[in-house]
């Protein structure tokens, strides 16, 4: 069978991005795709580019599945602005008390944040008292006032009062600032004229030993097109390089962990961990040595759950599961944790890129994941099966509800 003429066919629209360029590598090797033009529409798989993505036009093709590596709407979990609408919504409180009561209230792993608007788009604006009542009905809201309420509420309480401000849009530590000052922060969200998010900063980080410093965790989670969720196995620590100072705010290496950052501005960028980067390994033996924590116990379950929970309360929205064609999608969660290991998420990615040693075991995972379920590759399948048709493995069920029964682990992700 290994002369079997190409039986599947897939195309490229996004030349950036270095994990599905190793897919499209991985998904040649086997001899049973082949890459067609960009522009060629029939396809069965499309590894495109996000922001640029032709749904309306999926799934039209007579006698073709058709698998895009995007779903659609899932910029609502993955901009920050889109990601604080959405987990103080109403919706979002009440899918959360019927699937994970435990998490029912966002403020206990979800930093209490505030999107803010420029002045110049005239945004309107919610009130102090009763704010949240009136964001409900009106989404585009500039929350710089009900900011303002917490911010002077928690000075008064002592609760700490450094925030920290972020571009809805930006990447790479770009439109960061970090003050005690509330002006400050929204005198620079108006001078940078996007949307910015304003979140309480954690000003008690667990902090890395020897060096006293910073870090964040990056999880890579896979969603199946029956929205089975898949944690990667392995996950990495991305380090400072710089003492955390909690009374030097201006000093971005010391608070942000961004490779960008702290291979660009610190000296001792790689003195600690190679490419600032600790793998779980490490980490869960560095846990167990210093502080007798476990991994397993303390950090993964919450890490899990947060998953869990943020994913299966946009499923209604965004399932393509009764659609004329398929998606999958790969996240990256990024978390922190407290100085009493709690875990908080602050952010998610919806293209990850992925640590260099990581990318042969993660990328084949995304093959045997998302898209060998879909489009056989066993040798049943390919004698008995027309070029370029519905996958032989994809009967009318495998498409709709309820789920097939997936496996608890592939390769090295773990079903959740």
């Amino acid at each position: 069978m290994s002369n079997v003429a190409p039986i599947y066919t897939f195309v490229i629209r996004d030349d950036n991005s270095t994990v599905y360029a190793e897919v499209a590598k991985i998904l040649i090797s086997t001899g049973k795709w082949k890459r067609l033009k960009r522009d060629n529409p029939r396809f069965n798989l499309m590894l495109g580019e996000r922001n640029r993505l032709p749904f309306g036009r999926l799934g039209h093709e007579p006698g073709l599945m058709q698998l895009v590596n995007y779903y659609r709407g899932a910029d609502k979990l993955c901009r920050k602005a889109s990601l604080v609408k959405y987990v103080s919504s109403f919706s979002f409180s009440q899918m959360l008390i019927k699937t994970s009561p435990e998490l029912k209230d966002p403020c206990n792993w979800f930093p209490e944040s505030y999107v803010i608007y420029p002045t110049n788009l005239n945004t309107p604006v919610a009130p102090a008292t009763n704010g949240i009542s009136h964001l409900k009905s009106s989404p585009k809201t500039d929350e710089r006032e009900v900011f303002l309420a917490s911010y002077h509420s928690k000075k008064e309480n002592g609760e700490g009062t450094v925030w920290i401000a972020k571009s809805s849009a930006g990447a790479k530590g770009a439109g960061i600032l970090i003050s005690h000052d509330a002006n400050q922060l929204l005198e620079f969200i108006d001078n940078q004229g996007q949307v910015h998010v304003i979140q309480k900063y954690l000003e008690k980080p667990l902090l890395l030993q020897p060096g006293h410093r910073k870090f964040d965790i990056r999880s890579w989670v896979l969603v199946d097109h029956q929205y089975n969720i898949y944690l990667y196995r392995e996950g990495v620590l991305r380090t400072s390089s710089e003492p955390y100072n909690s009374s030097d705010l201006q000093n971005m290496t010391s608070h942000l962990t961004n490779h960008c950052i702290q291979k660009e501005h610190s000296q001792n960028y790689g003195r600690y961990e190679e490419g600032n980067e600790m793998f779980f390994d490490e980490f869960r033996e560095y846990l167990l040595s210093i502080h007798n924590v476990s991994i397993e116990t303390s950090i993964l379950p919450q890490i899990k759950q947060i998953i869990r929970s943020c994913l299966t309360c946009i499923e209604p929205a965004i399932s393509t599961k009764h659609l004329s064609y398929q998606s999958f999608q790969l996240f990256g969660f990024d978390f922190m944790l407290d100085e009493s290991f709690k875990v908080w998420l602050i952010e998610i990615n919806g293209a990850p890129a992925c640590a260099q040693k990581l990318y042969p075991e993660l990328c084949q995972g995304i093959v045997d994941v998302a898209i060998s379920t879909v489009f056989s590759l066993s040798v049943d399948a390919l004698s008995s099966s027309p070029p370029f048709s519905t996958s032989p493995s994809l009967t009318p069920s495998a498409c709709s509800s309820p789920k097939l029964r997936a496996p608890n682990q592939i390769g090295p992700f773990i079903k959740l």
